[in-house]
């Protein structure tokens, strides 16, 4: 094993039993729900693209700070990836549907090289969904109910261990926690924009009425 890689490489021995449990349940379901859910896994986080067209179409008509946090939604989830990617290469963790013995995943087990730890579709379904909240709440907390089902997916079909999962979640949670907040200071920045070429694009805006912190989108029409 190299020595620049941490000491998790065969997580069963984390919680290798829930996994086996959950995967038997997979294995015992009838066929339409294994297949719905390798559905959802598999494709699922596009998802989570249509809540950021739908958060941008909707803050066209908001504060510049809220357009602001909107844009840099993706850039936030590009950057989660980015970090996992690096535990990723780290840890180099084993897929559990390679590493423990009667185990069957609903898909192809990737390979050696193709780790496990931290989940990739977790960390950008949850970093999505989080960042979704810092724009609208109600949004986020839908985003976030379909990220926690992405996240279940993924040991459902049996490619991740349910800790894989939940550091992703982690990883995604706190790059949106830091990075939103600070996007938001870029109103200025949305500001120029809505005064240029790119106003198509962003919108006009308009001043927020003080309940704002409910949804992001109610504004004042003058």
């Amino acid at each position: 094993m190299p020595s620049r890689a941490l000491a998790v490489y065969d997580g069963s021995g984390i919680d290798g039993d829930l996994y086996s449990r959950v995967n038997g349940w997979a294995q015992a379901a009838p066929h339409w729900l294994d297949e719905l859910v390798r559905v959802w896994s598999a494709f699922g986080l596009g998802l989570f693209a249509v809540f950021m067209l739908l958060a941008w179409w909707r803050a066209r008509g908001a504060d510049s700070a809220v357009m602001a946090r909107v844009l840099a939604s993706p850039v936030i989830v590009v950057i989660a990836y980015g970090v996992n990617s690096v535990l990723k290469g780290a840890v180099e963790e084993l897929r559990p549907c390679a590493q423990i013995p009667g185990s069957v995943s609903l898909e192809t087990c990737p390979g050696t090289g193709d780790w496990s730890f931290p989940s990739n579709h977790s960390v950008i379904a949850f970093a999505a969904a989080a960042s979704l909240w810092f724009v609208d709440r109600r949004l986020g907390w839908v985003a976030g109910l379909f990220a926690a089902l992405m996240a279940a997916s993924r040991v459902w079909v049996g490619v991740h261990y349910p800790h894989d999962v939940a550091v992703g979640a982690l990883v995604g949670l706190l790059a949106a926690v830091v990075l939103a907040p600070l996007a938001g200071r870029c109103g200025p920045l949305v500001d120029r924009m809505r005064a240029g070429a790119l106003r198509p694009l962003v919108g006009p805006g308009d001043r927020p009425t003080a309940g704002h912190g409910r949804s992001a989108y109610r504004v004042q029409r003058h």
